[in-house]
Formats: C-alpha cells, structure tokens, sequence
C-alpha cells in the first residue's frame, strides 16, 4: 500500500461502516465507486453509502446470467435512491463464449468462465477509478477471515475499502430489518449468496452458506477478491490440469 495510506489503514479499523464511507468519499470523490452482486450486504452498503457519499455510484458486474430477481432489486434500488447502477458486461456474449471455449463452461470450467464473465469486466472498470468498495465481510469464507477495512488492492492496482469487514451476518439483517429494506426474495428460499444462474443453488440445513455457489466445485471464490484455483472435479469426472493461464 502507499506510504500515504498507511495510518488511514490502521484508523479504519476502528472506524464504523459510516465513517470509514465518508472518508473515503472526501479522499477519492467520483474516483471512488461501490461494487455490488445485491445480495444482502450489497443492500446494506449501498443504504448506507446513501447517507453519507454525496456522489454515490454503484456498479455491478453483469455476466449475462444474473437471476430475474436480482435485476428487479437493482430496479427497485435504482427507484429508491434515485440512482443509475451501471452495468458492466463482458466483452464477449454468451454464444460467442460457447464458440471460442465450451458451451456451458460453467460447468466445466468454472474458473474460465469467471475470467472471461467476471474478472476481465471488473478490471475494465476499476483500471478509471482510485479506489472500489465492495461488501464482503470476514465470517464469509476462510479467504476472507483476514481483509482488511482498507488496504491497497495489488491485483487491480487501486484503493480497495470494505466498509462491512467485521460485520456478522446477524447484524447485516438487523440493519435490513431495522431499515426496511427491500433485499432478494431468493434469500428467503434458502438462497444466502447469489451469483449467476448457473452456479448458484439453494443450501439444505445445515450446509455451509457458500456450498450453494459451484456446486460440485471446490471453488468459493470467483476470483474478484481473490484468487481462485479450484481443481475442476465434479462427481464421477476425472481431475483435470491445472488452471487456465490468463
């Protein structure tokens, strides 16, 4: 991380979700804008950024194969805020995906597909901004468990700021609860995180909450905060080499 950035790195820590937003907003300004999948937490940040960044502008990468309800949220929050969330799409379509590589690649090479529908769009975005802000929290994979509020993001070269770190899941839907706010109705269908389509089940009782993303896969991670190498085993197939070099 720059010099520059290192005592506002320590102080984010002690700072709330409100404050650590406000001065991010004074710092970066319309350089600075919020990542969002609208799941839960992606809700409770967008509200919140609401109260305090004057120039709020959301983002979301839109792969092509986002559920129907998650783009009626994005409408509704649009409406709410009166904002326009801009949706970022990958350079090639779906068909032209199937062609190049193969078709329903997801299932096959998760990995891949995340690239070409996820992580080449996001750094497109981020490659005009000074810093993102996104809403993962640490209790949500064992990747996670040590980000920090605030720090430099080597792998897109910016400021990266989540605001909702230390954040439980109790407390995500106490905010909701408490604030009203519309939020995905997959999520009362034992949905807990959403992503595309295809890659993304219902939990049974019991199951981790990321065992409904790429299912079959030993993959949590679609490789936008972190790097994912996932071996590419579904039951009854045979492992393959390793990942895909970018």
């Amino acid at each position: 991380m720059p010099a520059k950035l290192e005592e506002a790195q320590r102080n984010a820590e002690r700072w709330s979700a409100h404050e650590l937003l406000s001065w991010a907003s004074d710092v970066f300004g319309k350089r600075m804008e919020l990542a969002s999948a609208f799941g839960a937490e992606g809700i409770v940040l967008i509200d919140i950024a609401s109260r305090v960044m004057p120039n709020l502008k959301v983002f979301i990468i839109d792969t092509g194969c986002l559920f129907p309800e998650t783009l009626q949220l994005l409408e509704q929050v649009e409406s709410r805020y009166g904002i326009r969330v801009d949706k970022v799409v990958p350079d090639i379509s779906l068909d032209l995906q199937a062609a190049l590589h193969k078709p329903a690649l997801w299932g096959k090479d998760p990995d891949l597909c995340c690239e070409i529908r996820k992580v080449r769009p996001l750094r497109r975005k981020l490659s005009s901004l000074k810093a993102w802000v996104t809403a993962i929290r640490r209790d949500q994979t064992a990747q996670r468990r040590n980000v920090s509020k605030l720090h430099w993001d080597e792998n897109f070269r910016l400021v990266k700021i989540n605001p909702l770190a230390d954040w439980t899941h109790e407390m995500v839907w106490s905010y909701i609860r408490q604030h009203r706010l519309a939020y995905n109705p997959l999520h009362d269908q034992n949905y807990p995180t959403l992503g595309c389509v295809q890659c993304t089940r219902p939990i049974r009782p019991g199951e981790d909450q990321r065992v409904g993303r790429w299912s079959g896969f030993a993959k949590q991670e679609c490789g936008l905060h972190f790097r994912s190498s996932t071996p590419r085993t579904r039951p009854g197939e045979a492992e393959t080499s390793s990942p895909p070099e970018e």
